[in-house]
């Protein structure tokens, strides 16, 4: 699989997934390589509007239907840095280009430009990203804990966060719970 790179992949928790910070997760691969991974969760709301969220960093954002998005819990690792998932891709600051239109900005000149009216066209803010060092996410799921489908960015922009992971799971073509998490036991 190392040749393999999963970015603009989603991934699919199994529905045996433990670990309650991410069952039930659907997260958007934003980086995949040798060096390990990085994702956003796409599904797991974090309790707080995107208005209120630039009011609280000194922004305007004009009410409306960015106003009232939610801002999502991206993941564990720094849950106090703001990362924005968008498209088209933008001339911003700190920027990830993942493929020729999406981008990931942890930047405060992109949510300077949405305050403005001048931000991207499509955007998803998160709190937070979910990090595997390298090799971790291969074993995970080769353990059965991951499944991966190609991502649809009508899914991470068109549809609310709880419509998401039944939207990625309908990709694959298949009812993930009929499978079972205990594979090459007989």
């Amino acid at each position: 699989m190392s040749d393999l790179t999963l970015s603009n992949h989603f991934l699919i928790a199994m529905p045996n997934m433990a670990d309650p910070l991410f069952a039930k997760s659907l997260l958007y691969l934003c980086d995949h390589g040798e060096h390990g991974a990085m994702g956003i969760i796409i599904n797991k709301p974090a309790g707080i509007s995107m208005g209120k969220l630039f009011s609280q960093i000194g922004l305007v954002l004009e009410d409306g239907p960015v106003a009232d998005a939610p801002v999502l819990f991206g993941g564990p690792v720094q849950p106090e840095r703001g990362f924005v998932l968008h498209t088209p891709l933008g001339d911003w600051q700190s920027t990830l280009h993942i493929n020729d239109t999406l981008a990931l900005t942890t930047s405060r000149d992109v949510l300077q430009a949405v305050s403005g009216g001048q931000g991207p066209g499509r955007l998803l803010l998160s709190l937070g990203y979910a990090g595997w060092e390298a090799g971790q996410l291969e074993q995970e799921i080769t353990q059965n804990a991951w499944l991966t489908v190609e991502a649809d960015p009508e899914i991470i922009f068109a549809l609310p966060p709880e419509k998401r992971y039944a939207a990625a799971i309908a990709l694959l073509g298949f009812d993930p719970a009929l499978l079972s998490g205990d594979v090459g036991h007989a």
